[in-house]
């Protein structure tokens, strides 16, 4: 019940005047330095995502001076059915390929919030088959493009509350933010008001690519 009813509130969040943090508007990047590619959480408003998408990258670009930055935001419903992740699995992994065969010199962060989380972990080999608004993966990023991926930032991740994490060639350039009580990433957790407050981590997460750009 309180997974639905976060789940509930953020379908609400779009016409509740959130504020934005400008970003701008997402398509087949060009090639910059770093290409910062966000799936948004499930009904999340925005541009990259209003909650994290849009504040992360506005932090990136105040972190990362002297790099090009560009943004896209993954293709995909992010809404409750069953095919949603999954299919932003497969835009984020085919617009990676698209963009790594382009541009030879880019490089990737990738952010991912509450669904976006779990498209995020598809992506990089790590099922989210049985989490919340989870599913089978159904496209990786190949072996030879994962050292260009700088950097992995996840909010409100629901494999966390199956007591799974990001583990592999990727996990030391994870970080994987969930607040105390947030229902969707905590297993028990009953604070709905949590899953909504990840803003708050955007400089962090910021800080934490930048170190490994």
């Amino acid at each position: 019940m309180r997974i639905r009813l976060c789940l509930a509130v953020l379908s609400l969040a779009g016409g509740t005047g959130l504020a934005t943090v400008s970003a701008p508007a997402a398509s087949a990047a060009a090639c910059t330095d770093i290409d910062v590619v966000s799936a948004r959480g499930t009904f999340e408003p925005g541009n990259l995502g209003a909650i994290v998408g849009d504040p992360v990258y506005s932090a990136l670009q105040r972190k990362l001076t002297g790099k090009s930055l560009s943004s896209y935001k993954v293709n995909y419903p992010a809404d409750l059915s069953l095919t949603s992740a999954a299919r932003g699995n497969s835009d984020l992994v085919n617009h990676v390929n698209s963009q790594a065969s382009s541009c030879p010199n880019q490089r990737f962060i990738l952010v991912g919030y509450s669904q976006g989380a779990n498209v995020v972990d598809n992506s990089i080999g790590i099922s989210s088959a049985g989490a919340v608004v989870g599913s089978p993966i159904v496209a990786t990023i190949p072996a030879a493009r994962e050292p260009r991926v700088a950097a992995v930032l996840l909010f409100g991740n629901p494999i966390r509350a199956l007591g799974k994490s990001v583990t592999g060639v990727y996990q030391s350039r994870t970080i994987d933010f969930c607040a105390e009580g947030d229902p969707i990433c905590e297993n028990g957790g009953g604070d709905v008001g949590a899953h909504l407050g990840y803003t708050r981590n955007a400089d962090a997460a910021a800080t934490f690519a930048a170190g490994k750009v």
